[in-house]
């Protein structure tokens, strides 16, 4: 029988006709009874056997396969960018990271949150109304953890040129850099197929004392882009819970977290070296 339990939780549970995702202790239990392979069976006896067993059906991560042909190549450039990025800035080359958070939604409360008293925490009104979203374009500096952004309505191309050269450029010119090393995923926003173009018209236009070089991150990689850490952070720290009267109040808070954030600043402790990646990835 404790075999039987083995092969179950090992198991699909749609293969033994029970309509759930994972099985659970007791969806075993009463699947056992139903397949009559025993009239009864205690919840807790099927979790000692599995728990001796270290089978935890009832949990689950992701994972994927690597795709992209060019995954290794681009991967190995991105992450040398992130080792060198502070010696690369004392050169003249800055290494910004570049996204966008879509869809961030300004909730109105029925009531505004209660703030935290003695043995409760901070109560927030399960109801609210919805008052509009908007996309947050932001840029994250790879050598000293500064963040740049703006907010925009929506998030075509067209967002993302303005942000370039309302936000980046200027920044750029502040800096008195020489190249811009512009790390972006492949989403349309970013236009892959002429991004590189119109940057080269803008620079023959303005005559930018820099360079832009794009660093396209590989397809399914997101999580080896750092702004996505500080995206995180956006959530956590500002956006949950989530009580804005209008989109406009929402942009403004956003904005002000990120002058906050930018006063204490820090780069991101990047862990996945070149070293790291290397061994993985290591090939005869």
């Amino acid at each position: 029988m404790r075999a039987q339990v083995t092969a179950l939780a090992c198991s699909p549970p749609d293969e033994a006709g029970v309509p759930v995702a994972r099985w659970s202790c007791a969806e075993l239990a009463a699947a056992l009874v139903s397949l009559g392979l025993v009239a009864s069976i205690a919840v807790s006896t099927i979790w000692r056997w599995l728990r001796a067993e270290r089978i935890k059906p009832w949990r689950y991560h992701h994972w994927q396969h690597v795709i992209d042909p060019l995954f290794v190549d681009r991967a190995r450039v991105l992450l040398e960018l992130y080792e060198q990025a502070v010696d690369l800035l004392k050169g003249g080359i800055w290494v910004i990271c570049v996204d966008e958070k879509t869809s961030i939604q300004a909730r109105e409360g029925i009531h505004p949150p209660d703030p935290a008293v003695p043995e409760h925490p901070v109560h927030v009104a399960a109801r609210y109304n919805r008052r509009g979203a908007l996309q947050l374009f932001a840029g994250l500096s790879v050598a000293d953890g500064l963040v740049y952004g703006c907010c925009r309505a929506r998030r075509c191309f067209v967002d993302f040129q303005a942000f370039f050269l309302a936000v980046v450029v200027p920044e750029a010119l502040r800096r008195g850099v020489h190249e811009i090393r512009l790390i972006l995923d492949n989403g349309p926003t970013h236009a892959p197929k002429q991004l590189e173009a119109w940057l080269a018209q803008q620079q023959c236009e303005h005559d930018w004392p820099f360079t832009v070089k794009v660093v396209w991150l590989p397809k399914y990689a997101s999580w080896l882009d750092q702004i996505e850490i500080w995206f995180s952070i956006l959530q956590r720290k500002v956006l949950t819970p989530n009580h804005f009267q209008d989109v406009g109040r929402l942009s403004q808070r956003i904005l002000d977290f990120i002058a906050h954030y930018d006063r204490s600043a820090k780069p991101i402790n990047w862990s996945y070296t070149v070293a790291k990646f290397d061994e993985k990835f290591a090939t005869d």
